[in-house]
């Protein structure tokens, strides 16, 4: 409760008490304890012979209180002890007249006090309730303008989610562009540095370098195959596919025999891309029919082993001509000393980085490998080499700078078990695996500029990558 309102309550109290204590106590002072008193406006008749007769408090119309005390008719001046109490009465009505004229002036200026507090209050009461109507009105308002912004902003929710995805790849794409964009900074500052003749030349010296280490390289031993890339499915489960690792750069043809026998048909595509999508640039037909699938393209020629002979044929793709035939003494041939897997696999020719190479079997070398040189030209056996090594138990072979390699086998699981350097008369039994993705292969063969193995896997034409051991010549090497 608030100051004036206690203020009101006190003086309320106060006026209260004092009307109960003239009600109750003023008779007795008198001796009329048996006098009851009535409402303000009546009076208790009292004998006059009984003692004396008392009006009850009341109030004037200002306010005022007011008792009335009316003295027994008998001996009214007379000095007894009713004229004595009379007097001691007198005196505390007066005292308390006094009092209640003070009290009276208290409590009038407190009720105007009072009366001014409640016109206060009233007023502010007023413009709480307006400003409780106003907020309750501006909320609402306000409410429900927040409430129509965010149905306005609920569906781009989904796009905001979108954008934060986004703004993660703008970024990503601000940094490559950066990136990019200071190489490519860089690289125009390195041409703004020289002229175009100066950048050809410099190209042309570091070729011309890079040739020259490449011929300081001796020939290099297998270290490792990986693959197959696989360039094209076609054909039957068996044949060959070859390029001239004689040719120059520019030229990249390819070509491509289906079957192991009874076939004379050579067809050639002009690169790598056009035989994958199949633009054939010519077509030969041979003049005699093939066995097996050992072929070899090497400088321009083709050379192959003629159907159920020892033979082996030169045939030139510009003139279309056989320019030499010789027999490979003492080799065995149609099935005699095949690969693992057959198909007329007695002889195989293969090229590398010292020259033409024939890989065969003889009687006088207990069916086991025997490997000559031959003499591109006159095909003539320059020198042989016979191997420990059955050709019946070997999958396939190849030459790599005069030492061959050969497999265990054409299935799944096939390695490299096998190797004999010509060089050193030498052989060792390796661990090189590869992987045989189409189960069976019928031809795989090195090519010395590629530095691959092309091969011929169930109908499948693959390439495998070769790593090679290399020696650098010094200028001290003879």
């Amino acid at each position: 409760m608030s100051p004036p309102l206690l203020k009101l309550g006190a003086v309320l109290s106060t006026m209260a008490m004092i009307s109960n204590w003239m009600s109750q106590t003023l008779p007795s002072l008198v001796g009329l304890n048996t006098t009851r008193i009535t409402t303000a406006d009546s009076l208790t008749q009292i004998s006059p012979k009984e003692g004396w007769q008392v009006y009850s408090s009341a109030q004037d119309p200002d306010g005022r209180c007011i008792c009335t005390v009316v003295a027994p008719e008998q001996n009214l001046c007379s000095r007894d002890a009713k004229s004595r109490q009379l007097r001691q009465l007198l005196e505390k009505v007066q005292n308390m007249s006094q009092s209640i004229e003070v009290l009276n002036l208290r409590t009038q200026r407190d009720f105007q006090y009072v009366l001014k507090m409640e016109t206060q209050m009233k007023g502010l009461k007023a413009k709480f309730r307006q400003i409780e109507d106003d907020r309750k009105t501006l909320m609402t308002k306000h409410f429900q303008e927040l409430k129509e912004k965010m149905d306005e902003l609920l569906p781009l929710i989904p796009v905001l989610e979108q954008y934060k995805t986004d703004a993660k790849l703008i970024t990503q794409f601000k940094e490559e562009i950066r990136n990019l964009s200071t190489v490519l900074t860089g690289i125009q500052e390195e041409i703004g540095a020289y002229d175009y003749e100066e950048l050809h030349q410099r190209v042309v010296n570091l070729e011309t370098r890079l040739r020259d280490c490449m011929k300081k390289l001796t020939c290099g031993k297998l270290m490792k195959i990986t693959g197959p890339i696989t360039v094209k499915i076609s054909g039957t489960r068996f044949g060959a596919w070859m390029t001239d690792p004689l040719a120059s750069e520019k030229n990249n043809r390819v070509w491509y025999m289906d079957s192991y026998t009874n076939n004379k048909i050579v067809r050639e595509y002009k690169s790598i891309a056009d035989f994958v999508s199949g633009a054939e640039s010519r077509t030969y037909n041979l003049p005699f029919k093939w066995a097996g699938t050992n072929h070899v393209v090497y400088n321009g020629s083709l050379y192959f082993n003629k159907y159920q002979s020892n033979i082996i044929i030169k045939y030139s793709f510009d003139t279309g001509r056989v320019l030499a035939q010789r027999s490979l003494e003492y080799a065995g041939f149609h099935n005699v000393y095949p690969y693992t897997w057959g198909g007329f696999s007695d002889i195989d020719l293969m090229a590398d980085e010292i020259g033409l190479w024939a890989v065969y079997a003889t009687n006088q070398n207990a069916g086991n490998i025997v490997i000559s040189q031959l003499n591109q030209d006159t095909l003539e056996v320059l020198k042989s080499w016979s191997t420990g090594y059955p050709k019946r138990s070997a999958g396939e072979s190849f030459m790599i700078c005069g030492t061959l390699y050969v497999t265990n086998s054409h299935l799944t699981g096939a390695k490299v078990y096998y190797s004999y350097s010509t060089k050193t008369s030498t052989y060792e039994y390796t661990d090189i695996p590869f992987h045989n993705q189409y189960f069976h292969i019928s031809m795989l063969d090195y090519n010395a500029r590629d530095r691959a193995l092309y091969a011929w896997n169930n109908g499948h034409q693959v390439l495998f990558n070769v790593t090679l051991f290399h020696i650098i010549k010094t200028e001290d090497d003879s």
